[in-house]
């Protein structure tokens, strides 16, 4: 029998100037792939390049998570870009991570894109599409994460591509699969045994409980973690204990 086994993974790297946002250190101990900022909604070069040294000092898989211009909003607004346009500033944003990876001597080994640039691709065929073909022709070998049970999966591996479907942590998810938008009430959980056992619940059995209580297939090969949730470090404890109890080991995809 196959010992099983999940990712974890965390947006690090946000932090810019001198605003902090997350809590890498107390991260890093606790996941095996690190989705770091490229400077369009978080990171500066220099919390990039300190945080792409903490991801190779701790062997954690790098990937890079660009998002839209949105740095006052965190990249969670939603932007009407040309298609063009977007395509130019997601591969901007690969090549400045990627660069100061392999400056480093480390491997850029997926891209996981952020926040409303995530979401509306998971629901948006179009923007999908584009933001898949910017990344491939980047590096066709770099791996792809996005929502599992979405249509993006479809779009990666139409282009050739290699898809890693993700599952959120401390997300709440609706009836459909989707994650319960931010503008909504009870979008995000806080407590640490809470999540960990939503954690164990996709590891394990492939499903989480959805707002309404209906129970939803969730098959994913990652899970992410928020590093800017306050509990961050309670939470990654709890989740740690808990998955290394039910015999499931954390390894990078």
């Amino acid at each position: 029998m196959n010992q099983l086994s999940i990712d974890i993974n965390c947006d690090l790297g946000e932090s810019y100037g001198r605003y902090q946002i997350g809590n890498d250190d107390l991260v890093f101990p606790h996941i095996t792939s690190a989705n770091i900022a490229c400077g369009f909604h978080g990171g500066d070069p220099l919390h990039i390049e300190q945080t792409i040294k903490g991801a190779l000092a701790h062997d954690v898989q790098i990937g890079a998570h660009p998002g839209y211009p949105d740095l006052m909003g965190f990249g969670r607004r939603n932007m009407q870009i040309p298609a063009a346009e977007l395509k130019a500033i997601v591969k901007y944003q690969i090549a400045a991570l990627k660069g100061l990876t392999e400056s480093l001597g480390g491997q850029l080994t997926y891209v996981k894109p952020h926040g409303a640039l995530y979401n509306t691709m998971a629901r948006d065929l179009k923007e999908a599409t584009t933001v898949v073909e910017a990344i491939l022709d980047m590096d066709d070998q770099l791996a792809i994460m996005g929502l599992a049970e979405s249509h993006v999966q479809q779009v990666v591996e139409e282009k050739g591509g290699r898809f890693i479907a993700e599952a959120f942590a401390d997300r709440q998810y609706e009836a459909d699969g989707k994650l319960r938008s931010r503008t909504k009430q009870h979008s995000v959980f806080y407590n640490p045994a809470q999540i960990a056992q939503q954690v164990l619940s996709i590891a394990k059995d492939q499903q989480v409980r959805a707002f309404d209580g209906s129970q939803v297939q969730l098959k994913a090969q990652s899970i992410c973690i928020h590093g800017d949730n306050p509990n961050v470090g309670a939470i990654l404890s709890e989740i740690t204990q808990v998955l290394a109890k039910a015999g499931i080991d954390k390894k990078p995809f």
